[in-house]
Formats: C-alpha cells, sequence, structure tokens
C-alpha cells in the first residue's frame, strides 16, 4: 500500500509549525482590533455600536460558522477546505485594510471570520490527523495551547506597535502576508487527505448558524431576535434527530461537557482582552503603544504553560490552572485609577497567562478524546465554535457591567465555576 501524503509528513514538526501559525491568526484577528478601537472609532466615525461590532462581527460569524466549516473539511477534505478558508482570509484582511467606512469594515470583518471558520477547524484536525499517538499529540497540543492563548495577548502586543507607528489600518495589512505564507507552506508541505465523502447536511447548517448569529445579536438588546434565536436552534436540535447524517451526530456526546467548559472559558477570555485594554487606556492613560508592550509578560506566560501543560496529564491539572487564573482575574478587579504596572498588572496578568495555557492546552485535548478520526474535522469545529460563541455572548453581558472592575471580577466568579465544574467532571470519567 502506498502512503499518502499526509501520512508522510507525520516524521517532522513542521507541518505543525504551519498549521499553528494559521491558528495564532484566527486568535490575532479576535484581539488585534482592540487597542486600535480608539483610532478606528476616530478615523471611521464609529459609534458605540459600531465599535463592538468591529469585534463582534468577526467573533460571532466565526463562531456561528465554525460546525458546518469542521464538517465540510471531514466530507470535502481537510487540506482542500482549509485552503479555502485561509485564501477567504487573506482577501478579507486587504478588504478591511482599505475599508473606507465602519460598513465596510464591519463587512470585512465579517468575511474573515467566515474563512477563519472553514481554516480554524479543519487546522486542528489535520494536526489531530498528523500527530495521532499519545505523546507526539500531547506535544502538538501544547503547541496549538500556545498559539491560541498567546494569541490573544499577542494581538493586543501587535496592535498597539502597529497603531502607534503606522495606524489602524496596518493591523489589518500585517496578516495579509502571514496568511498568504501560510496558504503556499500548506500547498507544498501537508499532503492531501482523503475525504469521507457524504454530504453536508445542508437544513442542519442553515438552522444552527442563523440561530447562534440571532441569539447573539438579540442579547445586545434586541430581545425578539435572541426568542427567534432560541428557537431556531430548537429546530436545528429536531432536525439533527431526524437527518440520516446530521451535521452534529449524536456520537459527538462523548465531548460534550469540555465543550460546554471550552464555551465559558471563551467569555472569560474574550473579555479579558476586551476590557484589559480598555483599561490601560481609559482610566490608567497608556498610550497604544504601552498597552501592547505590558502585554509581553502575558503572553510569554502562555506560551511556557501551553507547552508545559502538554507534557503533563492528570486530572487535578485543570481545576488547578483555572483556581489560578480566578486569582488572577480577582486581582486584577481592583483596577486602581492611578494603578502602576509593576504593582497592579504584572502579577495578575502572569497568573492569568498560567491558567490560560493550562487551560486551553487541556480542554482542547479533552474535546478531542474519544472521538472517530472520521469526525476529527467536526471536533475542531466544535471546540472551536462553543469557545466563540460563549465568547460572543459572554461579552454580550461583560459590557452590561458598570465598570472594568466588575467585568474582571464576573469572569473570575466564571472561571471559578469552570473549575468546579471540571472537578466533576472528571470525577465522573
Amino acid at each position: 500500500m502506498t502512503r499518502t501524503a499526509t501520512q508522510r509528513t507525520t516524521t517532522g514538526w513542521i507541518p505543525l509549525a504551519v498549521l499553528a501559525t494559521a491558528q495564532f491568526l484566527v486568535v490575532l484577528s479576535t484581539s488585534i482590533v482592540n487597542v486600535a478601537l480608539p483610532q478606528i472609532r476616530a478615523g471611521l466615525d464609529l459609534s458605540d455600536t459600531g465599535q463592538a461590532w468591529t469585534v463582534n462581527a468577526y467573533v460571532l460569524v466565526f463562531g456561528a460558522l465554525l460546525l458546518p466549516g469542521g464538517r465540510a473539511g471531514d466530507v470535502y477534505g481537510l487540506r482542500r477546505v482549509f485552503l479555502l478558508g485561509i485564501g477567504l482570509f487573506s482577501l478579507a484582511s486587504v478588504g478591511a485594510a482599505l475599508a473606507p467606512t465602519a460598513i465596510v469594515l464591519i463587512v470585512c470583518r465579517a468575511v474573515q471570520g467566515t474563512g477563519a471558520a472553514l481554516l480554524a477547524p479543519t487546522a486542528l484536525a489535520l494536526v489531530l490527523t498528523l500527530y495521532p499517538d499519545k505523546g507526539r499529540r500531547g506535544t502538538a497540543l501544547g503547541v496549538w495551547g500556545a498559539v491560541s492563548g498567546a494569541g490573544g495577548a499577542a494581538g493586543v502586543l501587535l496592535s498597539g506597535l502597529l497603531t502607534s507607528l503606522y495606524g489602524w489600518r496596518a493591523v489589518f495589512v500585517v496578516m495579509v502576508p502571514l496568511a498568504l505564507a501560510v496558504l503556499v507552506a500548506t500547498r507544498l508541505l501537508v499532503g492531501a487527505d482523503r475525504p469521507r465523502g457524504g454530504s453536508l447536511d445542508a437544513p442542519g447548517a442553515v438552522t444552527v448558524t442563523a440561530g447562534l448569529v440571532a441569539l447573539t445579536y438579540g442579547l445586545s438588546g434586541r430581545w425578539p431576535l435572541a426568542v427567534l434565536g432560541l428557537a431556531l436552534l430548537g429546530l436545528f436540535v429536531v432536525l439533527q434527530r431526524r437527518a440520516t447524517d446530521p451535521l452534529l451526530p449524536g456520537r459527538m456526546s462523548v465531548v460534550a461537557a469540555p465543550n460546554v467548559l471550552m464555551a465559558l472559558l471563551g467569555a472569560v477570555w474574550l473579555g479579558l482582552f476586551y476590557f484589559l485594554p480598555l483599561y490601560q487606556q481609559r482610566t490608567l492613560g497608556y498610550s497604544p503603544l504601552e498597552a501592547g508592550l505590558t502585554q509581553l509578560p502575558l503572553a510569554l506566560m502562555i506560551t511556557l504553560s501551553s507547552w508545559a501543560t502538554g507534557k503533563v496529564f492528570g486530572r487535578h491539572v485543570l481545576p488547578v490552572g483555572l483556581l489560578v487564573l480566578a486569582a488572577g482575574l480577582a486581582w486584577l478587579s481592583r483596577t486602581p485609577a492611578d494603578g502602576t504596572f509593576p504593582v497592579d498588572l504584572l502579577g495578575p496578568t502572569l497568573l492569568i497567562g498560567i491558567g490560560l495555557g493550562v487551560a486551553f492546552v487541556r480542554l482542547t485535548a479533552m474535546s478531542s478524546t474519544g472521538v472517530p478520526a472520521a469526525d476529527n474535522g467536526l471536533a475542531g469545529g466544535l471546540v472551536n465554535a462553543t469557545r466563540q460563541i460563549g465568547g460572543a455572548i459572554g461579552l454580550s453581558f461583560l459590557t452590561l457591567l458598570p465598570s472594568f472592575g466588575a467585568a474582571f471580577l464576573a469572569c473570575a466568579a466564571l472561571t471559578l465555576l469552570i473549575s468546579a465544574l471540571s472537578t466533576l467532571s472528571t470525577r465522573k470519567a
């Protein structure tokens, strides 16, 4: 039997570096606009709603399309769908960089989210396929967790640097050459996989996508849309039970618990990287550059923690890591108006970095445990979807709180809940 190109790539780590770079871009796109928001607001005359949707247009569309994107990879081929996604992401980044109006920028962000929804789950599925044995998969997921967690902090850092030096459009320009490099490297270094075949569950894809969009958009104050979203998600559940080849088959219930936990963590993650740079600039008076540079310790700690977690096994690792994360968020919730970086920011962000690194790696690993190889794309889509939709819904509620401190404290309380639930789930396992 002739070995496929995909099988040959399992001897090295270069394909992992390429795919991890793609994941880094996906996460980077969520947070890289945060520091630049004041400049974008001034440059395009954004309203408060427009400012929020510069973030949410990407997060919402990305999260809503992840399940269809992941299943499309299983049906039509992981690498094929990945290449389509990274190409679309590149074009949308160019459009965002050149956007003349707020509407055009928000539309381009939504298209970016569409590309990300195709490439993110297929990238993770390719990693799971390329590194199937436990030791190498643990190392690969450690790297994956590092780029997933550090991408948020790196986005704030790069946003600060680029906004200060070149203006807000540079935060979109910088993603174009990286995305194109990933596209070329993937074609050269990652072999084509064999599609599972079959068909994509179109009714399921339409109802779950429309339901998630309506629900999340409705939570920003348009309650009839939220009700419509819930109704559509209920219809999705009914359709899945009747479909011959459902988008979300019942066998995926094996990873229900870690995906619920990832949804809750998504709210904490997006809330942190949304409110932290705003607190630094509005309350502490930091420039975009200063706000970005202060993310370096956080990004470094996430990277180190993720790498170490990929090599450590044990059921208590996740709950303890989440407790550390909660402690850092509670410390950060003090948000003094005269705070300084060494006293009021460095300590909390180091603890937060440790906790996020542990949580991302462990929950990503748990979300693929027990899943058949033919469903790797769906598993990748599901874990990314729960994190993004959880983040979007969580941010909708967090923005209703009266202060930055209240938002960080709410994130700490939510993290404690995740830790308690993770303890219960590991005991049952």
